[in-house]
């Protein structure tokens, strides 16, 4: 589904014309927020989700709020299957014959919950998403992305600090940021940049699950998260971006 875009930029003012992004987890939240910023640049914009209900809902969102002349499309898709994900990558293909942004953000999280008394499935779910989900989405985007094309894993701060209560989540995105580590290696002949975005809490729906009590007023905002990620998508193609940290109690770069 497209949504129309509202009123023009001049193309002076936007740094992304043309370009085709796709944003994981898209809907809701950090990725909502990346994904308004990226179509304020007149990007082309691609947000995927489990609820279709919901990207429509964002898709909408967008391209009403949004002043750049890219186009909105909302795509169903469980980033732990192999085909949803090949489906998904092949119908972006099949509209733009490119891709020059991805955005793996999609991820979940979990409420408190000592290892021992940690579930097999919990852990699968969130190893699935936050991680696997990860290499599915890049491993299919890779093939369409040319130098000066950008990859950005959204991680967290648990990926560095790790968190008592939370042992799925911490393994989830140490092993995305070990993932992050390599793509770059393997890509630095490419010019395609690989880069990682740890921040610290952000003010998202996720703390309803996490900490429902967590003082919220007092996190980064997700909006300031998705400036960071357009500053990073804008660079040059000669810029050789290896990682954004923010600190994770002030946000501070």
């Amino acid at each position: 589904m497209a949504a129309e875009p509202g009123s023009a930029k001049s193309s002076t003012e936007s740094r992304l014309l043309g370009k085709v992004a796709v944003v994981t987890g898209g809907s809701r939240g950090i990725g909502l927020a990346i994904s308004r910023a990226l179509a304020s640049e007149s990007c082309n914009v691609v947000i995927t989700g489990r609820n279709q209900q919901a990207l429509e809902h964002a898709a909408s969102e967008l391209g009403r709020g949004c002043s750049g002349t890219g186009r909105i499309f909302a795509i169903e898709c469980d980033v732990r299957d192999n085909e949803a994900v090949a489906r998904m990558f092949a119908a972006v293909a099949k509209e733009f014959g490119r891709l020059d942004i991805l955005v793996n953000n999609a991820g979940i999280s979990q409420s408190a919950t000592s290892l021992h008394e940690t579930g097999v499935q919990l852990w699968r779910d969130i190893i699935d998403t936050n991680l696997t989900g990860t290499f599915l989405c890049t491993r299919a985007a890779v093939p369409w992305m040319q130098a000066g094309a950008t990859i950005l894993n959204v991680i967290s701060a648990a990926a560095r600090d790790s968190f008592a209560g939370y042992a799925a989540y911490n393994a989830s995105k140490a092993g995305v940021l070990s993932l992050t580590r390599t793509l770059r290696e393997e890509l630095k002949s490419t010019g395609i940049r690989v880069t990682a975005l740890l921040p610290g809490a952000t003010d998202t729906e996720i703390w309803q699950v996490v900490m429902p009590d967590a003082p919220r007023d007092k996190m980064i905002e997700a909006e300031s998260v998705a400036r960071l990620v357009l500053e990073a998508v804008v660079l040059s193609p000669r810029a050789n971006l290896t990682q954004l940290e923010l600190d994770p109690a002030t946000g501070a770069m």
